[in-house]
Formats: C-alpha cells, structure tokens, sequence
C-alpha cells in the first residue's frame, strides 16, 4: 500500500480507505464483530490507514466496532466519520439531523464517544441539507477544528456550487477548507464529472468515491447464469438496469480476456482518473477485500481505459457540450480545439 496527500492537506491517507458501512447486522447485510475485525486486520496488514465510517452507519454498531479496532494503536489512524444524518439515539429529534450547527456539534459528541475518541481526523458533511446557511456550516466546522475534536473537514454528496461557494468563502474569512469530496462514482455513474470533479481538481480536494463496484454488480455476479455468489442488490435497483448490465458484460468481457478480476478492473478504472482518487472499499469479508486489493498491483491498458470510457460515456449537456461544439469551437477557439494542448484539461 502507498499512500496519498489528502487533498490540499498534509494529511497521509492509504491509497484505499476502507469503508466500514457492513460493520453491524442491525440494516440486514453487516456482519459481526468477529468478521468485521477480520476485514480491518486484512486492510491494516496491506498498510491501510485510512478508514471511514458514519454516526448512523448500522445505527451507530459501525461507529462503536472501529473504535474498538483502532484503539491499540489511535494516531496511526485516519478516521473519517460524518454527521448529517438522524443521530441513532435520537430518531425522533427533529434537530438530531441536518446541517445546523447544533446537530453538527451534538452529532460528533455522540460520535466521540461511540468511537471512544477525543478527536477525528477526517468530519464529513454527509449530505447537503439546503437549508442551512454556508457560513453557519464553515463556521461551526472550524470551530471544530480549533478546538481539537476534528483535524480536517470534507464534504460528500452536496452540489458543486455550494462545495465551491464553501470553500471559497472560507478561504476569504480565514476559516478551515474543505480538503475532501465523497461522491457516487464508477463506471455506472459518471454523472460527477459534468461539474463535481472537475471542481475538486480545481480546489485540490481529494475524491473517495463510493460505489465504486456498483454494490457488486461491476463484478459480474448479477449477470445471467451466476447463481453462486450472494447478492443483495433488489432487481428492482437501478444498477441492474439495462444499461448497466451492458456495462457490467462488458467488464466481465475484460476480465474474460485479461484475467484481472472485475471489482479490479473497477477500481482501476477510478483510480486512473485525473486528479486525487482514493476509492472506498468496503466488504462482507476478509476473502472480499483482500481480491479488491489486488488493484494497488495493476495498471489497466490505454486500450481497455478507453475501451470502458466508450461503454460508459455519458452526455454532459449544457453549457460543456456547446462550448466544445460549433459554433463555440469555431468563435473561442479559432475553430482549433483539439490543436491546443490544454494542460489544466
């Protein structure tokens, strides 16, 4: 395992963070302590560091179990928790989830002592509420920050305008950035590179992407005939739509050919994208997330990256498509686009 600078930080995080969101059994496809403990040994062995979890992730079980896994050794460490959800033990508070300060500074209270933590190194914004203030979310985050509980602040699933009105703002008013964006990204969804990524290269964030393997199905075991491995995607999910299955034949096309397994193909796919990509894995079992590592020892082809690319293209629409098309090509750029060799592309 190598490792990365988290964004515009000097943080050091493994090259893969481990996602712990199957840490429990109370949501119905976790597993328990014992197997969970086995899937984080398989990951520190290999040198990760980097692990991330959530207040409400299997109604807090996920929080309490990677508490106790790290505690031999707590500052070796990168945890990533998140607040925004419901506090799992207060449902019914109607100020127990959201973006406001006082669900932020109560949420990593109870998050503190799930994990049996003073701090955190990485507090994510787990989603945007669109209704709290930008200045009251910054504010309340580098608070945190100045008081020691939280390192670093990230932020996941929130339009790109508001990570970038966040950033910039707390840039002007002396306040704590943002250093990571947390995304749905893969070969089913590249929806995030119309405008998300290209704003995390441009404000140097680093991108942990979930669902990176499509919940499974990039690996091919929900096409036709494969009745062997479990699986807990409903039929009715829109990662075995059409479209997707297609994809997902067309990776196990590659792995036919290559013999590198489809979650690696996956992976790869990601982490070969311009700019700082650390994917989250995660994994029912230790056999699972061992296979999902092999993808630090590969390099995916120029032919087989280019070859996925066409399979998942997807259609950036307005503004991007008419400001490289025509009449825009021939009146910004001299009708020469593809000729300028543009280094910030």
């Amino acid at each position: 395992m190598k490792y990365r600078l988290l964004g515009k930080s000097g943080l050091r995080v493994s090259e893969l963070c481990l996602g712990t969101m199957t840490f429990g059994e109370e949501w119905g496809f976790g597993v328990n302590k014992s197997e969970s403990k086995k899937v984080f040994d398989a990951f520190v062995n290999a040198g990760g560091n980097f692990v991330d979890t959530a207040n409400l992730y299997t109604e807090g079980t996920s929080e309490k179990y990677v508490g106790e896994f790290i505690s031999f050794e707590r500052d070796y460490f990168v945890l990533a928790t998140k607040f925004t959800l419901r506090n799992p033990g207060n449902p019914k508070n109607i100020n127990a989830s959201g973006n406001s300060r006082k669900s932020m500074m109560n949420s990593v209270e109870d998050s503190l002592r799930r994990l049996k933590t003073d701090y955190v190194d990485l507090l994510w914004v787990h989603a945007w509420d669109s209704m709290t203030p930008v200045d009251e979310v910054m504010r309340g985050l580098d608070d945190l920050i100045k008081s020691g509980k939280v390192l670093y602040a990230g932020v996941s699933d929130t339009p790109a305008w508001v990570v970038s009105s966040a950033n910039t703002m707390a840039e002007l008013r002396g306040w704590s950035r943002f250093v990571g964006l947390q995304i749905e990204y893969s070969l089913f969804q590249r929806h995030a590179e119309r405008d998300l990524i290209p704003m995390a290269n441009a404000f140097d964030l680093a991108i942990t992407p979930w669902g990176a393997i499509g919940g499974g199905a990039l690996t091919g075991k929900y096409l036709d005939g494969n009745d062997k491995e479990p699986k807990r995607i409903k039929e009715s999910s829109a990662r075995l739509n059409e479209r997707n299955t297609e994809i997902a034949r067309v990776v196990k096309s590659i792995s036919d050919e290559t013999g590198i397994p489809g979650a690696v193909i996956a992976l790869n796919w990601i982490r070969q994208q311009k700019g700082v990509f650390i994917p989250i894995v995660g994994s029912r079992t230790d056999k699972q997330i061992i296979e999902n590592m092999k993808c630090l020892d590969i390099t995916l082809s120029g032919d087989t990256m280019k070859r996925l690319d066409e399979a998942t293209k997807i259609v950036y629409g307005f503004p991007h498509d008419f400001l490289t098309g025509e009449p825009a090509n021939t009146n910004i750029y001299s009708g020469q686009f593809e000729n300028i060799i543009n280094h910030r592309k």
